[in-house]
């Protein structure tokens, strides 16, 4: 049994892979071929979003792989521009509809602010509407589980105001070096499991070398300390890549870092994200 054998239970009872595949940048044309080489690896839970422009292709490594539809979780995100009850119904259509599947396993509101926008005015409102037409797709049979991305506790409290569902996920940007720890207690606490995207901090940590000593001392790379690191904090881990070599050393990690060593790695801070500081969730807001 390994990591991609291994899973998490939601509040409501479904169970996620605790390692998945992340395909932001990987493009449509290639995405397909993506996803079937990790399924052939042993990953069975692929993530993608409305924003990263490949659901096409992902829908078709999911009908394509070598196992049935039903064993794999797929995830994907409303775009973070819909703030807006119909455009939130039309969207989830719209996803089901380009992946090509009958149901998704997990789909989440991407931001609680447009990316123009991020960390910035007040679409508490918004959030509430398209919560709304989440909850009514998940009703439906639509989606499996529902939950939301880069939500800070704020933004929690205002969905749990009027929800009838409570998130059963918030995917957050979590990696050495930025460890938000009362909001990973924020979310325990409500049964609101964490996924940690970027867990090797979009590459940017690789040039650490405090982490890089600590991943000779365990002997192994420094993706593969980082990606346990995410999973001892409780979190699914959701790596990018589209090179099956890194697929299956990312899921090389049946290792366990000492209790000093992770709060060694909680206590990190700053990482420069060089020319990816470009985008929102990188910028420091």
């Amino acid at each position: 049994m390994t990591i991609l054998d291994e899973t998490y239970p939601l509040s409501n009872g479904v169970e996620i892979p605790k390692l998945g595949l992340g395909t932001w940048f990987i493009d449509d044309d290639k995405a397909a071929e993506a996803v079937r080489a990790a399924v052939e690896i042993g990953y069975r839970n692929i993530d993608t979003a409305q924003a990263y422009g490949n659901e096409r292709g992902v829908g078709e490594g999911v009908r394509t792989a070598v196992v049935p539809r039903d064993d794999l979780f797929v995830s994907t995100k409303l775009a973070a521009e819909i703030k807006d009850y119909g455009q939130a119904v039309d969207a989830i259509d719209g996803s089901l509809g380009k992946l090509g599947i009958e149901y998704i396993d997990l789909m989440l509101i991407h931001s609680p602010q447009p990316w123009d926008d991020f960390r910035g005015g007040d679409y508490d409102e918004g959030n509430r509407e398209a919560w709304r037409a989440l909850e009514e797709a998940h009703q439906a049979g639509k989606i499996r589980s529902i939950g939301v991305s880069n939500f800070q506790q704020q933004d929690l409290e205002n969905i749990l105001r009027a929800a009838t569902v409570v998130p059963h996920v918030n995917q957050l940007l979590v990696h050495a070096g930025n460890t938000p720890s009362e909001l990973l207690a924020y979310c325990e606490g409500k049964q609101i499991l964490v996924e940690a995207y970027s867990p090797i901090a979009h590459g940017a940590i690789l040039q650490n070398t405090r982490v890089q000593a600590m991943a000779d001392k365990y002997g192994v790379s420094v993706p593969q300390l980082c990606i346990r690191y995410t999973l001892q904090l409780g979190a699914v881990s959701l790596p990018k890549t589209a090179n099956p070599a890194h697929m299956r050393s990312n899921a090389e990690v049946d290792f366990v870092i000492s209790g000093d060593d992770m709060r060694a790695l909680q206590s990190l801070r700053h990482v420069d994200y060089g020319e990816h500081s470009a985008f929102p969730v990188y910028s420091g807001k």
